[in-house]
């Protein structure tokens, strides 16, 4: 998957399963040939774990011989022949294990049981995954770098949890975790590219180890020519929030200056100590705030000020499909007066964003009579009284229903007012989840998903001013790290920060298969956020500036930076089959060199990205051609009839892969053998494996099949 991997631990080093399928007529058992590093107790497991599945099976028994360092053989020496899973087994070798044992187990807070369930009905559609991305300058020591992530998650247990399944699901913390720290060239592919296939490969909350670290280019000579490292965290709103990632962001930086070790042991208070004070709770006092808060069964929801259902080809984001974004840039005159206008009133940014939205909200009921509005809001979850809680890394920040009376009659610094006040009701229940207020008030809120807007002003700790200094004292400068949006439960999410520069960037999120029309509200919010400032003062009303809204139809305020942008559209990666006609059966990488010169077809496995493949052909030397199955086979049968003019036309094959397609690739070969063919040799490998070090295996595995 990657062009190259750090790693400092020898033992976790990456495993390649050779399986060959040995000499004619092929009804002898297949042997496999283990490169890398052997635990012979997770071999012991993973035979153990086949066995369990067929507890009717043939009583299989093995012989493993070494043959030097890091290469072993492993003959099947019983049972009844083509019967043994080797595919199977070739999965279970490659696939790295997530951790260590579990040490202890915690409840879910309401928030991330509501979050994982959320995620669970939104499968491979990147819902609460989220990415923080920054830029590196200077010198980068590849070994340090991992080092001071593995301290970090050593140090941090919420980067050694997991959920289990079930139910009712808990959450247990692993005593060891490895750290997931991928590096890829410059050459690799588009850094945007990498964003989004790294976005769609998700994250399952399930596996212990809740970030993912993707570092594209770096090195410890920074050359005054080579472009900048680009670094991304991806991780997963239902164990650690953005503020989380910024906190430990801050804590990497201290570990990398300290040579790679961070000092200290386990942090505390943690999530456990969290859980602990949330079961202590006295749910009574926010279950009647809450309940008296909610607005009446008939007012539901507050529509959207966009079309609801997808406007023609020609007005809608080219594609039409998947998530949009849509983003505003205020300058920084403009962000600097918003600030001092709202402070004036004694609101802040976020009272002012929510003041705009809920006009917006107001405009799009259609009424001329005071009408409440209804959206969420997110609080950061750490204005509680727990001891400790700013400097908690966990999934604390919440979205928690807003509803205030928008009176057209009303002056607008009284709806600033009607807001903070609010705000300040709310923040004393910021530990409470949206689907406890939904139960408590009989569900008269929406739920996640089904109407309504949700407004995010991102917080942030104290940034690493020190760290910087000391960074920059060995050469190296870091950007300020930037959120990219994370998909959620609501079909349009308005998230506010403020960039490098201090300017305030407002990032329009929404479901473009079911929202259209979304350049007018970000026009519409752009107007407000710039000119309330200027106009409106102490006695302007809300119907007065709903009228100089109506008369900026057909203007924008040319100050304002405004750009539209479809979510990153790839090439197709092979998790995401397209439509039947549009995806080949066989995708030619490389052709070959010459005629005759055979075939090195890679079977995909889900969750590898295409660029993936397409790294390996670039690395690729050998002088077969070099195929990519369109996608991953739902059965045998489907990959072998893709193979069959490869097969049909002769010359030697050889099937390789990442970790996960070893069932698929060993079912094709028992078919090419049952219909009288040469079975192919397979070579299996971890995602981890760097790209040029599977070309040479498969370039070996040719020259032998040839």
């Amino acid at each position: 998957m990657t062009a190259s991997h750090f790693s400092r631990m020898p033992p976790d080093e990456p495993m390649t399963v050779v399986v060959d399928p040995g000499e004619p007529p092929y009804d002898a058992p297949p042997f496999l040939e283990l490169r890398g590093p052997l635990d012979t107790r997770r071999l012991e497991a993973a035979l153990d774990r086949i066995a369990a599945r067929r507890p009717d099976g043939p009583a299989w028994q093995h012989r493993l011989r070494p043959h030097g360092p890091g290469l072993h053989t492993l003959r099947l020496t019983t049972g009844t022949p083509g019967e043994f899973p080797a595919g199977l087994l070739a999965d279970l070798l490659t696939d790295p294990p997530p951790a260590g044992r579990f040490v202890r187990a915690v409840a879910p807070s309401p928030l991330q049981h509501e979050l994982l369930t959320d995620a669970d009905a939104h499968p491979g559609t990147g819902h609460h995954v989220e990415q923080l991305t920054w830029v590196w300058h200077g010198p980068l020591d590849p070994e340090r770098f991992t080092a001071a992530w593995q301290s970090l998650i050593d140090r941090e247990s919420v980067l050694r949890s997991a959920f289990t399944d079930g139910p009712e699901p808990r959450i247990v913390v692993h005593d060891r975790v490895r750290a997931e720290v991928v590096r890829l060239s410059h050459s690799a592919e588009d850094w945007a590219a990498v964003v989004e296939y790294d976005r769609r490969r998700g994250l399952d909350p399930r596996r212990p180890g809740p970030l993912r670290v993707t570092v594209l280019g770096g090195g410890p000579a920074a050359s005054v020519t080579a472009p900048p490292t680009r670094v991304l965290l991806t991780y997963h709103h239902a164990l650690l929030d953005d503020w989380s990632a910024r906190l430990l962001l801050r804590e990497f930086y201290r570990a990398y200056l300290a040579d790679g070790t961070l000092p200290g042991g386990e942090r505390r208070p943690d999530m456990g100590d969290y859980a602990q004070w949330l079961a202590r709770q006295d749910i009574g006092p926010a279950r009647a705030f809450w309940t008296d808060a909610t607005p009446p069964p008939d007012v539901t929801h507050s529509p959207l000020p966009v079309a609801t259902a997808p406007a023609p080809a020609s007005a809608a984001v080219p594609g039409g499909t998947g998530t949009g974004r849509t983003r505003l840039r205020l300058t920084a005159a403009q962000t600097a007066r918003l600030g001092a206008w709202a402070a004036g009133w004694g609101s802040t940014e976020s009272g002012a964003l929510q003041a705009a939205w809920a006009l917006l909200l107001y405009r799009a009921a259609g009424t001329a009579d005071a009408e409440p509005v209804r959206f969420s809001v997110t609080v950061s979850g750490r204005g509680i009284l727990f001891e400790g809680a700013e400097r908690l890394p966990g999934a604390l920040r919440n979205p928690l229903p807003m509803s205030v009376v928008v009176d057209p009659r009303a002056s607008v610094p009284e709806l600033l007012a009607l807001l903070r006040d609010r705000a300040l009701d709310m923040a004393a229940y910021e530990w409470v989840s949206a689907g406890q207020i939904r139960t408590w008030t009989e569900d008269r809120t929406d739920a996640p998903g089904a109407a309504g807007s949700l407004v995010a002003f991102e917080g942030r700790p104290a940034g690493p001013d020190g760290l910087t200094r000391e960074l920059a004292a060995q050469g190296i400068r870091v950007d300020h790290p930037e959120t990219l949006g994370a998909r959620t439960a609501f079909p349009l999410t308005l998230v506010a920060r403020h960039d490098g520069d201090g300017r305030l960037v407002v990032t329009v999120s929404y479901d473009r298969t079911r929202l259209a029309g979304i350049d007018t509200v970000l026009t519409h919010a752009a107007f407000l956020l710039a000119e309330l400032p200027r106009v409106a003062g102490e006695s302007t009303t809300i119907a007065e500036v709903l009228e100089l809204l109506a008369d900026a139809d057909t203007g924008a305020d040319a100050d304002t930076d405004t750009d539209t942008e479809a979510e990153a559209a790839p090439p197709t990666p092979v998790d995401a089959p397209a439509a039947a006609h549009d995806t080949p059966a066989l995708i030619t990488l490389r052709p070959a060199r010459n005629p005759g010169a055979g075939t090195v077809c890679l079977v995909p496995s889900h969750g590898t990205p295409r660029f993936c493949y397409d790294l390996l052909a670039r690395s690729y030397r050998g002088p077969e051609a070099l195929v990519l199955l369109g996608s991953p086979p739902d059965d045998d049968r489907a990959g072998y009839d893709a193979l069959r003019p490869l097969i049909d036309a002769g010359g030697h094959l050889v099937l390789g892969g990442f970790s996960g397609c070893g069932v698929a690739a060993y079912g094709i070969t028992r078919l090419i053998a049952a219909s009288g063919g040469r079975p192919p040799l397979i070579v299996l490998t971890a995602a981890a494996t760097p790209a040029d070090d599977l070309a040479r295996l498969l370039e070996s595995a040719a020259e032998r099949a040839g």
